[in-house]
């Protein structure tokens, strides 16, 4: 009898097996362009999550282009050297930055006046890269490493204590 169970667990452990190499195997060769298409024009993208082009975000962006959903000309942050990245990527020829998701801006970094700060966390919740760190009813900061210079902390602020700079080129020499 105990033979018999164990004779079982392992035909039902090989036949799991099995499956699971089938199915890797499989998934392997059976991905969706769509999906390598998104991921692809997502890696274009700014990455700065700043909503302007419509979309929530970069990748949901990505994947209305890839989908012919959106156009390659809704990202002010992208500039025209986006446009004309996904342009080639996507073998489209390269069109104008479309003005009504906004204009082209230099690189900003939000910085929060810390001594005017009342700790009300509108910010940390509008952050969509967790870029503000804080307490309630603490004095909150920017971590500028992490920070797009989106500028989706402003709207929140009740006291208007966040100001945006502009990034220095640190590409050119000084």
């Amino acid at each position: 009898m105990a033979h018999n169970f164990v004779t079982g667990i392992f035909v039902v452990t090989a036949i799991a097996l099995l499956i699971g190499v089938v199915l890797g195997y499989a998934a392997s060769w059976f991905t969706s362009d769509n999906e390598s298409l998104s991921a692809q024009i997502d890696r274009l993208l700014p990455q700065t999550q700043c909503a302007q082009c419509g979309y929530p975000g970069c990748r949901p962006y990505a994947d209305a282009i890839a989908n012919n959903e959106a156009d390659i000309n809704q990202c002010p942050p992208g500039g025209e050297a986006g446009v004309a990245a996904l342009a080639d990527l996507l073998g489209r020829p390269v069109i104008a930055l479309d003005p009504d998701y906004g204009e082209v801006k230099p690189p900003l970094l939000a910085l929060i006046r810390e001594d005017e700060c009342i700790g009300c966390t509108l910010c940390i919740k509008a952050c969509p890269v967790d870029a503000i760190v804080g307490a309630a009813k603490l004095m909150h900061t920017v971590i500028a490493d992490q920070c797009t210079g989106c500028e989706l902390c402003l709207p929140p602020c009740p006291v208007d204590c966040i100001d945006l700079i502009v990034i220095a080129d640190t590409d050119q020499p000084a």
